[in-house]
């Protein structure tokens, strides 16, 4: 019998184990009661309020933005959440806030590419059949790119990466025609016109999840020229996250494939 009271993990089959453990006659309605304290969040110090409950309404558990948190805060945050969940991921993390994370928790990970921090593996592929493509226009894209990829496999989906494939060279995308169609889903993160996402929105059957980077000169605006040329594609099958968020992308792509 799992240590309910110490550790309990916030997930479908951990729940109903403890409900079946308590009508057994092996735990004890006052220890369930410790058990599902933390339900629906858990406060961490004075400055964060876990959302514990976040993988039974939604499938995914919380992850940590670490934008804007002090070192301390996303090693403790982080700390928090390994204790209730098989694995977490801290995005745009900076290596100061990894080292600090690290202190607390051996096993944890840093990805500098998505600036990411994980702790546990990976889990296997829900489907291995099924997989989402992650693309870019450009090298300079990567580091969104990354973080829907690896928002995407945590949370349980099969990638396919395909980089550097842009407008200005597109024999390169054509090469991987194959890789594109027999995707069930499909990430475009592209800067500068953005104009990827209508191409490829244009060649497959499949959604098109489009990822507007910050990615650019000057008249790009940040990203929001991308960001306007997705929106008014003339593709259908098009859907448009906000300039940078790969790991939005990655979540919306995952409930697609998964579905």
């Amino acid at each position: 019998m799992p240590p309910f009271e110490n550790r309990i993990k916030m997930e479908t089959d951990v729940l109903a184990a403890l409900l079946d453990a308590v009508r057994a006659g092996d735990l004890s309605t006052e220890s369930a009661l410790e058990a599902l304290r933390s339900f629906p969040f858990e406060s961490v110090g004075d400055f964060a309020k876990l959302d514990t409950h976040r993988a039974l309404r939604t499938g995914l558990a919380e992850a940590v933005f670490c934008l804007g948190k002090s070192e301390q805060q996303v090693a403790e945050i982080v700390q928090r959440l390994a204790a209730i969940s098989d694995h977490v991921i801290a995005t745009r993390a900076t290596p100061r806030q990894f080292r600090a994370t690290l202190k607390l928790i051996s096993g944890a990970k840093y990805h500098e590419a998505a600036r990411m921090i994980t702790v546990g593996e990976a889990p296997e592929p829900h489907d291995p059949n099924r997989y989402v493509a992650v693309l870019t226009a450009g090298t300079a894209d990567i580091s969104v790119a990354e973080e829907a990829a690896l928002t995407l496999q945590f949370a349980g989906s099969r990638v396919e990466r395909c980089y550097d494939v842009g407008v200005a060279g597109l024999h390169r995308l054509l090469d991987n025609l194959d890789l594109l169609q027999n995707a069930n889903v499909l990430v475009v993160c592209a800067g500068m016109e953005g104009a990827l996402a209508s191409v490829v929105g244009g060649l497959v059957a499949r959604p098109v999840v489009a990822v507007p980077t910050s990615i650019g000169y000057g008249a790009s605006f940040g990203g929001v020229a991308a960001l306007l040329s997705m929106l008014n594609s003339c593709s259908g099958g098009v859907a448009v996250v906000n300039i940078d968020n790969g790991f939005g992308a990655g979540v919306y792509a995952h409930r697609i494939n998964s579905g």
